[in-house]
């Protein structure tokens, strides 16, 4: 496999540790405020990757495969969005702010809970990285390396305050510095394998292209919608949400345009 590719699968981790390593250097629980700037900022990138980097090169696709331009697309959302509403319905997960879990009854440890609940829409966030580095692997023309690269970035800066969001909760309730850094990094080891197993199928993804790609646009603004824009309604000042949505997209969708 290409020395760019592996790299490229891996930014999105290093993203994720490097907000995992927050717990080290800041004192005390994350401030509500803080805490809903970046997960609007999350939710504004993965909504701005959607549109860019996954949907607009599915209907691309489409039409260069000779197909219905709109069809694959609309088809491989649809997808995406049932695939994360089953496992959000069957997977034992508790989001950071809520005070009961979801999913079907467990006896899991919060903390357990908590990384399940990241890992959930760090699947979708896998899959699209993987799905447009399995096109290069490919040698698929319709996607370039600096789009690619573009969105392996913009999943990284959004995974940064992921793994803050993870560690620094852990941390205040008491877990070590030590292990809440290892399980914030952990909570983010599942976009690099979902991300390489995809590659890893590059020759049989090219046909399907546009429903992969779209069937990934379409998992992770179920997370946002059912998951990152709910957090930010919960308390007062949620305008600050809005804010880092706002910024959030603006990142994206400027790394995707100036790199792609």
């Amino acid at each position: 496999m290409r020395v760019d590719i592996i790299w490229g699968l891996l930014i999105p981790f290093i993203g994720t540790t490097a907000g995992a390593a927050m717990v080290y250097l800041m004192r005390g629980a994350m401030r509500p405020a803080i805490q809903k700037i970046l997960t609007g900022f999350a939710a504004g990138v993965m909504m701005a990757a959607s549109v860019w980097s996954l949907l607009l090169p599915a209907i691309d696709k489409s039409t260069e495969l000779g197909l219905i331009g709109w069809l694959p697309p609309a088809v491989g959302f649809l997808l995406g969005i049932a695939f994360l509403l089953l496992l959000d319905t069957y997977t034992p997960h508790q989001h950071v702010s809520a005070q009961e879990p979801e999913g079907i009854r467990t006896s899991a440890k919060r903390n357990t809970m908590l990384m399940l609940a990241v890992t959930l829409h760090n699947i979708p966030e896998g899959i699209a990285v993987g799905v447009v580095y399995a096109a290069l692997a490919a040698g698929d023309t319709s996607v370039a390396f600096s789009s690619a690269l573009a969105l392996s970035l913009g999943i990284a800066i959004q995974n940064f305050p992921e793994g803050a969001i993870i560690s620094m909760p852990l941390r205040s309730e008491g877990v070590s510095k030590n292990r809440a850094f290892v399980l914030g990094t952990l909570s983010g080891i599942v976009e690099p394998i979902a991300a390489l197993i995809t590659v890893l199928l590059a020759h049989l993804l090219v046909p399907v292209l546009p429903y992969l790609l779209a069937f990934a646009a379409g998992a992770m603004i179920y997370v946002v919608v059912e998951e990152l824009i709910p957090e930010l309604q919960v308390g007062s000042h949620s305008n600050i949400g809005t804010i880092g949505v706002a910024l959030g997209f603006t990142v994206m969708m400027i790394l995707d345009v100036a790199l792609g």
